[in-house]
């Protein structure tokens, strides 16, 4: 889902302009952004936390090269799912589950292969 698609599932719940829609969600992102970086963390409950997260210097390895490159510490957001989020995450692991695999455009069985000449 894109910042495009939450604007026009407002437009459509809730009889929106499309240029009204955009403003609520730029306005909402920009306070959520401009709280985590003041506050280190914002908290939405049955949907989840971001947090602004510190990470030390370290030693890694350029995977093509195998030269060791030091990494400069900087800071990262992490988001934790709410418990709600993970119900229905796990709902739909249950459901897929429960069906059978999809094989689009798969034949159902292939015929025996016949090397033998006729």
């Amino acid at each position: 889902m894109t910042k495009q698609d939450i604007v026009r599932a407002l437009c459509e719940r809730l009889d929106m302009p499309k240029a009204q829609a955009q403003q609520v969600v730029q306005t909402t992102f920009d306070a959520l952004i401009d709280s985590l970086v003041q506050e280190g963390r914002v908290e939405l409950r049955n949907f989840g936390v971001f947090q602004i997260k510190h990470r030390e210097q370290r030693m890694a390895r350029n995977p093509r090269t195998g030269e060791a490159v030091l990494v400069e510490p900087r800071n990262s957001v992490s988001f934790k799912p709410g418990k709600e989020m993970e119900a229905r995450v796990r709902q739909l692991e249950q459901t897929q589950a429960s069906q059978p695999p999809q094989t689009a455009g798969m034949p159902h069985s292939l015929p025996p292969s016949d090397s033998r000449p006729h």
